[in-house]
């Protein structure tokens, strides 16, 4: 067990990927304890595998700034939104469990969480990666992709098995963590490197197949139909079953996820553009300016007026 220590460095000038030499980035239990100002509920260390922390912290508005290890991360209990923008890109989560979220050695990206969050964290060397895989004859690590709440409940369930063990008998736990590390790596080689691929469903969600033809049709700027009806006839299920099972496979309902996907949309738009806050609510498709505006507090916690003013 032991206490992260850190040195206070100047705050990140954007959110860009970053290409300075690994021996120059901050061990990734330090820059968290700078992020989040305070200390984990627990930690245990391997110098061969890496560190599983338990964390209990504050409201986040910070830019984490690049790390030599990999962040995995997941959530034990309750839901929130997450915020999270990487160079001009933006992603709206919900923390809540069965999900994971990726942040790849050597990233920078801005945070907003606005209560306070429970989350266990995997600090992955990426020399355990690259032991991992070469001898499995997989994925690079440099393809290891980012994710902001992502389905996976196989790698949540091991991150929290993992949290369970930092407590106990020492040399039990120390070899269980070992052996548990060599497993993450291994599934994050497989389901988060390399190409993006479409969620993998959890049991009782939809088939990647289809799963995919739902996320097209719901993210098609035409005139697509993406009533609950032509969704479900498209996957050939009745509407029940097709909102229990899109739930299963992304934590969030048709209707939910279409505008979590538009407030992406408009925070990109809000960003990059000089457009009014009526013209993006507009080109989304909202029927009016407070409808969005509504939207867009329930999912960041502010306008899109004061959203813009401070990310710009």
């Amino acid at each position: 067990m032991r206490n992260p220590s850190h040195k206070s460095l100047p705050p990140a000038p954007g959110a860009q990927p970053d290409d300075r030499a690994t021996s120059e980035r901050r061990a990734a239990d330090a820059e968290m304890a700078r992020v989040l100002k305070t200390k984990p509920l627990r930690i245990a260390s391997d110098p061969q595998s890496g560190a599983i922390a338990y964390w209990k912290h504050e409201p986040l508005h910070d830019t984490v700034e690049p790390m030599a290890d990999h962040v995995v991360m997941t959530y034990p209990a309750g839901s929130q939104p997450l915020e999270r923008r990487t160079g001009k890109s933006a992603a709206i989560a919900t923390a809540r469990p069965g999900v994971v979220t990726i942040i790849p050695a050597g990233s920078t990206s801005r945070w907003d969480i606005h209560r306070p969050l429970h989350v266990v964290q995997l600090y992955l060397p990426q020399r355990t990666l690259l032991r991992i895989a070469n001898e499995a004859n997989t994925a690079s690590p440099d393809d290891l992709l980012e994710r902001t709440g992502h389905p996976d409940a196989i790698t949540s369930r091991l991150l929290l098995s993992a949290a369970d063990s930092i407590e106990g008998s020492a040399t039990l736990d120390t070899l269980f963590r070992q052996q548990l590390t060599d497993l993450l790596a291994t599934r994050l080689l497989a389901a988060h490197a390399g190409v993006p691929t479409i969620v993998q469903p959890t049991i009782g969600g939809l088939s990647p197949t289809i799963l995919r033809r739902a996320i097209e049709r719901l993210r098609s700027n035409s005139d697509a139909d993406v009533s609950l009806s032509a969704l479900a006839c498209d996957a050939g299920l009745s509407r029940f079953h097709f909102c229990r099972s899109f739930k299963e496979s992304t934590g969030l309902s048709p209707h939910a996820w279409l505008r979590q996907h538009r407030v992406e949309q408009a925070m990109n738009m809000l960003r990059e553009s000089d457009e009014s806050v009526v013209s993006v609510a507009a080109a989304l498709g909202y029927s009016s300016q407070t409808a969005f505006a509504a939207a867009f507090k329930k999912l960041t916690g502010e306008t899109p007026s004061d959203w813009r003013r401070r990310v710009r």
